[in-house]
């Protein structure tokens, strides 16, 4: 594998800490051994990857995926469990200049449907996952920040004035906000394990610790080869997001961008210490800042709390940008400011250099299809794009936006086009004062 971040990142360093291990037991996948013929290989075992296989099972097609790790290791076993409207980086206006206000729209549709799809899966499935909240709601950091909020406010969302925002029980250093009903939090790594589980129900077989080592073109599909076996495929799905490989497939090679994010849980709160802080709802929450602050009650009186940033991987990087969201947490609830972290941890996020996700097929690769770039929301929209894969490997039109469908470019700098985030962070952090 070829990655462009220290041997650190993708090991346990980061990831050490994580709440959501304590919640639920990782499954016991075998490993990868020997000769498999399959219909569809799939790389990558998140959310991705397990709703490509759920949707390819469900219609009588033979699956197989490859998890580099164990279960639930990357992205979707640590983030931050926020099921939601997103996926781009690009506003509304922005996307309108750019594709055009047609297909804006459809994107827009497209987001509150990956929200959709995962409710449905949910239902249908019986996965518990504690759901909560009824929507989003996004706090102004600054006043003209609630200008812009004000100014973009639709009759389909909420707008709150900061007067209203302690009767709401969303009291904090925020000059209003804005809800949109559609949105839930939930526990990821559960969700993660519900989806894999109904796949195994309908015939889809998962492999952990099983890394693919190489793709080779064969006369009937594919040959995808892992440290003890191979996979003979008819098609393959690269579903690894911001824990990709530069050469699985070597397409993939400065396609993506991963960057950090950082997320704490403390201990439960005390009725008293919501009251003292006068955060005492559920709703799922997230700031206006570019580089944003992201957090929420969860059903268990535990307070997450996460934050964008932090471009170095080392443990002393690790350790630096931990500390950073401490400070940032006690600095916006103030009244908590004693309250124990126990549990802090890191992960990769995946952009793309248009800031849309990608799904689509892999130029030059027939049979081969590739999903990316969630932008932080890769709970919804890593499903949404997992069904959307399935269909393309079926044959079938894939249903999604033409935004999401434009192929992927590169990034300048190739393998060093990590050397674009510092002034790009330097830029937002100036812009978020």
């Amino acid at each position: 594998m070829k990655r462009i971040f220290p041997d650190y990142t993708y090991g346990d360093g980061p990831r050490q800490g994580c709440w959501w291990d304590e919640t639920i037991a990782a499954p016991d996948w075998p490993e990868q051994q020997g000769d498999l013929q399959v219909d569809v290989a799939i790389i990558g075992g998140g959310f991705t990857g397990a709703s490509a296989a759920l949707h390819l099972a469900d219609a009588a097609v033979s699956v197989a995926v490859c998890e580099a790790e164990t279960p639930g290791w990357g992205a979707s076993g640590r983030n931050g469990g926020f099921c939601c409207l997103g996926g781009s980086k690009l506003s509304y206006k922005a996307m309108c200049r750019r594709f055009g206000e047609a297909s804006a729209q459809a994107y827009s549709e497209a987001e509150s449907d990956a929200v959709q799809l995962v409710a449905s899966l949910l239902d249908r499935y019986g996965i518990d996952v504690d759901r909560h909240s009824k929507g989003e709601t996004q706090l102004a950091h600054s006043r003209r920040a609630m200008e812009a909020l004000r100014h973009n406010a639709d009759e389909n969302g909420i707008l709150h004035e900061a007067a209203d925002l302690s009767g709401l029980g969303l009291n904090g250093p925020f000059h209003g906000g804005y809800t949109t009903p559609v949105g839930f939090g939930l526990n990821p790594r559960k969700y993660l394990f519900g989806l894999t589980q109904a796949a195994q129900a309908q015939g889809a077989v998962f492999f952990q610790n099983s890394p693919v080592l190489s793709i080779e073109k064969t006369a009937s599909g594919f040959a995808v080869r892992t440290p003890k076996g191979q996979i003979r495929a008819n098609k393959v799905l690269a579903c690894t997001n911001g824990y990709s490989s530069e050469d699985i497939p070597s397409w993939m090679s400065a396609r993506y961008m991963p960057a950090q994010s950082t997320v704490l849980v403390t201990r439960p709160l005390t009725q008293v210490e919501k009251a003292a802080q006068g955060w005492t709802s559920d709703q799922m929450s997230y700031d206006t800042r570019n580089l944003l602050h992201y957090f929420r009650l969860m059903p268990d009186g535990r307070f997450l709390f996460g934050m964008r940033g932090g471009l170095l991987s080392s443990p002393k990087a690790e350790a630096a940008i931990r500390m950073q969201v401490q400070r940032d947490f006690k600095r916006m609830f103030p009244a908590w400011s004693e309250v124990d972290a126990t549990h802090i941890w890191s992960g990769m996020v995946c952009m793309s250099r248009d800031l849309v996700p990608f799904v689509g097929p892999v130029p030059g690769q027939a049979g081969m299809f590739a999903g990316f770039a969630y932008h932080g929301n890769g709970v919804a929209m890593g499903t949404y794009s997992g069904r959307a894969l399935a269909r393309l490997a079926l044959g079938q039109t894939s249903g999604l936006p033409n935004v999401m469908s434009e192929t992927a470019r590169r990034f300048p700098l190739g393998r060093w086009r990590r050397a674009l985030m510092p002034p790009a962070y330097a830029a937002m952090g100036l812009a978020d004062l």
